[in-house]
């Protein structure tokens, strides 16, 4: 081996732990990364999904009889003008 060869071997042994670590960090992080994306992606599509579901669904339309509140309303304002 030439003596650059043998050289850079001591230097990555002696600097194994930290390499190592370096690796396993990049990795925990690139996992980490993917798993964020992965469940904001999967979010958007359920968000999308549900809307375009309420979108499609027929709107329902009460109609009330408000006669009997609008004569009991009425029927106050006559009392406060006398």
């Amino acid at each position: 081996m030439s003596q650059a060869k043998v050289d850079k071997y001591k230097e990555e042994k002696a600097n194994r732990k930290q390499i190592i670590a370096r690796e396993r960090r990049k990795k925990i992080l690139t996992t980490a990364c993917g798993c964020v994306i992965a469940v904001a992606i999967v979010g958007w599509a359920g968000y999308s999904i549900y809307s375009s579901y309420e979108k499609s669904k027929p709107t329902e339309t009460v109609y009330t009889d408000l006669t009997a509140v609008e004569d009991y309303l009425n029927a106050l304002n006559d009392n406060t003008e006398e």
